[in-house]
């Protein structure tokens, strides 16, 4: 048996203080025990069920320090949102991460969700899919060409011109953080991969089979775009994945015990590349999580 497909880990957002020792250590941690990438979540705060406010840490400056303190995993954005950023200048991050990890980011987009934080940041929230469009439009061409020039609703660029260029030829991969029909009709003639978190698919394999049939029927004749997932994994001690929102009990749940099989399953049903969400994230979690893909290794 040898891995059947890519498999990430996601790093904490707000299920607890993380302090920055800790979490650049997870990070290291994760390369070590095996995984092919490491995903932060571009997220700004939550309102969370108890009453309290909380935040992590600061998406495209975490990326750097992550790319600085490791070598080998692929790092990205779970995923970017185009609406915190002038698009020009996200495409400015990610070339310079990409230069700082030497080609390992993978730029995942998306056009955000949680009012809150667009809210109290003072980004506006209306219209955040035709945004995401204009975004993508001048994003896109600047990471693989190095140039764009763009007259739209919402942005303007005048000759912009991208220096130093990305390490990786053509630039970082793009991935589409959404399967949503409108979001699939613009990013799928233009991204490298699309990605459905688990609690859309329900963390099971059967579903996200439908979920990549569907997003196969809409693509464009001529084009692959390789598909991702995130998949929730319940650890001895998890209480439901802690996001500002609801959590949803009634999904699948993937345990250590049967996360191999899931997978193989996942992977044999198209899936290019997993991101791992642990409940709960410790260096214990990943380390549990190490010897499975071990075994997937043998």
């Amino acid at each position: 048996m040898t891995r059947p497909c890519k498999v990430g880990v996601q790093l904490p957002e707000v299920e607890r203080f993380v302090p920055w020792p800790e979490y650049l250590d997870l990070a290291r941690r994760a390369e070590s025990a095996g995984f092919d990438s490491i995903w932060v979540g571009d997220h700004l705060v939550y309102d969370l069920p108890d009453g309290s406010t909380r935040g992590p840490y600061e998406a495209w400056t975490t990326l750097a320090a992550i790319a600085t303190a490791t070598e080998r995993v692929e790092i990205g954005p779970l995923v970017a949102s185009t609406g915190f950023h002038a698009p020009a200048m996200l495409a400015k991050q990610a070339a310079t991460v990409d230069a700082i990890s030497q080609g390992r980011l993978i730029l995942g987009l998306g056009a955000g969700w949680n009012r809150r934080e667009f809210d109290a940041f003072s980004f506006p929230y209306d219209r955040r899919v035709s945004r995401f469009e204009e975004a993508l439009a001048i994003i896109a061409p600047l990471l693989r060409e190095g140039r764009t020039t763009f007259h739209g609703q919402f942005h303007d660029v005048d000759d912009c011109v991208l220096d130093p260029r990305p390490v990786r030829e053509g630039g970082p991969p793009i991935m589409l953080g959404s399967n949503s029909p409108r979001m699939l009709s613009i990013g799928l003639p233009v991204v490298d991969s699309w990605n459905v978190w688990w609690s859309v698919y329900g963390n099971s394999v059967e579903r996200f089979a439908q979920v990549k049939a569907d997003v196969d029927a809409v693509m464009p004749v001529g084009r692959s775009v390789d598909a991702s997932a995130a998949v929730l994994v319940t650890l001895p001690g998890g209480r439901g994945r802690l996001m500002g929102e609801t959590y949803d009990a009634s999904v699948t749940t993937v345990t250590p015990d049967d996360l191999g099989q899931h997978i193989r399953g996942v992977a044999a049903a198209g899936a290019m590349h997993l991101q791992l969400v642990l409940d709960p994230i410790t260096a214990e979690s990943i380390d549990m999580i190490g010897a499975v893909l071990a075994d997937l290794d043998r």
